[in-house]
């Protein structure tokens, strides 16, 4: 998922925005869905994406901070979603050198 978004340290990230992605993988136990195709037999992505681009539209100065608010979004909103990783990575962070990601990622 890749998104716009106004996080960082530096007032100037907070005002300008800069481009960030999103990883989103999970443990789901798909048996049902794969006899049935039916979407109400597991994950809807489209779900999982609404809670990440609602977390990304508020500003915070760490990713670790985002990386939180959406991991516990996602467990509050999704039943059964227990095992997860989300990685947050952020386009040509500021670090006084050449960088073209900075990462983070959480497992819960």
């Amino acid at each position: 998922m890749t998104f716009n978004a106004r996080h960082g340290c530096l007032e100037s990230e907070r005002i300008a925005g800069n481009e960030f992605r999103v990883d989103f993988a999970c443990d789901w136990d798909t048996s049902a869905a794969e006899y049935s195709d039916d979407l109400a037999d597991t994950l809807d992505y489209s779900l999982v994406y609404d809670v990440v681009a609602r977390e990304m539209a508020v500003p915070s100065m760490l990713l670790e901070h985002v990386a939180g608010r959406i991991a516990d979004a996602l467990t509050e909103e999704i039943p059964g979603l227990e095992h997860f990783e989300l990685s947050i990575y952020k386009k040509n962070p500021p670090v006084g050198g050449l960088c073209e990601w900075a990462k983070i990622t959480i497992r819960r």
